[in-house]
């Protein structure tokens, strides 16, 4: 028994709160269990200026951030030098939403998604993927309206999960506590036609098997199929 009570294929109780912030075309705060996060996206008619202007796509990037309070022991403020691991989680969340976009269709634009963690109980990146989508997808939809863009761009819904190994068991959306003792570590990204985006999966001590591993990726499948079905109307 898991320490939450939960089954060992079963998610934390979710939740969606669409326009949760007042200015950003899209925010949401997404609940995962006791992890909350506060995803906005926020748009720049222009393009990056790496990009050629030959060039017209737009762009999806993203900012990701834990907030000092976030954690039972203050973490500080990542004002002069980002970490390895911010820097990671962010690219990470920036690729999904451009997994899920036609970059085609939203040209000289720049869309930057922000997640900032207010409560971190595990799986806040995957937590992020998911409100990051669905306030992207709200984004979109104002410019269709605002007349910005004349289609929408997303290409099929994406979602993310958390898995792991915990004492010799696969459990699926882990919380802080089984994800500090897992024997395996995993975040996966998927779209609803069940595509890979990102399939992170790392022993945390012993080598584990071809089988576990693709158990790990049918649990968390499992467990994606359910967080899209979860989505509000977009």
């Amino acid at each position: 028994m898991r320490n939450d009570g939960r089954k060992n294929n079963e998610l934390r109780p979710i939740k969606f709160t669409r326009n949760f912030t007042k200015h950003a075309l899209g925010s949401v705060l997404v609940e995962f269990g006791d992890t909350k996060v506060i995803t906005t996206a926020s748009v720049e008619t222009k393009k990056p200026k790496w990009m050629d202007e030959s060039d017209n796509r737009g762009w999806i990037t993203a900012e990701y951030s834990l907030l000092p309070s976030a954690t039972n022991i203050r973490c500080k403020r990542e004002r002069e030098k980002v970490s390895g691991r911010t820097q990671e989680i962010q690219r990470l969340i920036g690729r999904s939403m451009r997994a899920c976009a036609d970059l085609s269709k939203m040209p000289d634009l720049t869309i930057t998604i922000d997640a900032d963690v207010i409560q971190a109980d595990g799986g806040t990146r995957t937590a992020s993927i998911c409100g990051g989508f669905i306030a992207l997808s709200d984004a979109f939809k104002k410019l269709i309206e605002q007349g910005v863009l004349k289609e929408n761009p997303i290409i099929e819904p994406i979602a993310a999960v958390s898995a792991g190994i915990v004492n010799g068991e696969v459990l699926l959306d882990l919380n802080y506590l089984e994800d500090s003792h897992a024997e395996a570590d995993s975040n996966i990204i998927l779209t609803k036609s069940g595509k890979v985006v990102d399939f992170q999966t790392t022993a945390e001590g012993n080598p584990f098997s071809k089988s576990t591993m693709l158990e790990i990726f049918d649990i968390a499948q499992g467990g994606i199929n359910q967080i899209i079905d979860m989505y509000p109307q977009i």
